[in-house]
């Protein structure tokens, strides 16, 4: 029997909070999936039930703990089906941690980038200081070097007061 696991949420490089949301479709799927969240060597796990064999549609959530389990703000969140096959199929999504990224994140904004921006204006603007490094780190999937922005690009702005 071939199963197959399709992920909707998270997507990958998703900015996502202590609650990770999970959705997605699984075909020829035995019931549990586990759910594996790790920076590359600690690691947290949990299990979503999904339902009996046949398509089905799954959403879930897990809480991630944020008190220093992780200490990288980019972590590893594993689907598996374990039930029938120990190694059955997987998927893997790197997702980036807020509360990592900003103390007390709840949530973050868009921002589209105007001429003459800068991380260090943005940040000013937003957070009343200059330190652009919650940005910067939010937006690591598509910014490479922070003094790199250019018109038109959305950023998230990481939030701890949405």
């Amino acid at each position: 029997m071939h199963v197959t696991l399709d992920i909707q949420q998270p997507q990958p490089f998703d900015l996502v909070g202590s609650t990770l949301l999970i959705a997605g479709n699984a075909t020829a799927f035995e019931g549990t999936l586990s759910v594996r969240v790790s920076e590359g060597h600690d690691e947290y796990s949990s299990f979503i039930t999904v339902g009996a064999l046949g398509l089905r549609q799954f959403q879930g959530s897990i809480d991630i703990p944020d008190d220093n389990a992780f200490t990288l703000n980019r972590l590893f969140v594993t689907l598996a089906d374990d039930t029938g096959n120990e190694n059955g199929p997987s998927v893997v999504i790197p997702v980036l941690f807020g509360p990592k990224i900003l103390p007390g994140y709840r949530g973050w904004q868009p921002y589209t980038v105007q001429a003459g921006d800068t991380l260090t204006a943005i940040a000013e603007a937003q957070y009343g200081h200059s330190d652009f490094q919650p940005i910067f780190q939010a937006n690591q999937h598509i910014l490479s070097d922070p003094d790199v922005i250019f018109p038109g690009q959305v950023l998230r702005i990481p939030r701890d007061d949405i």
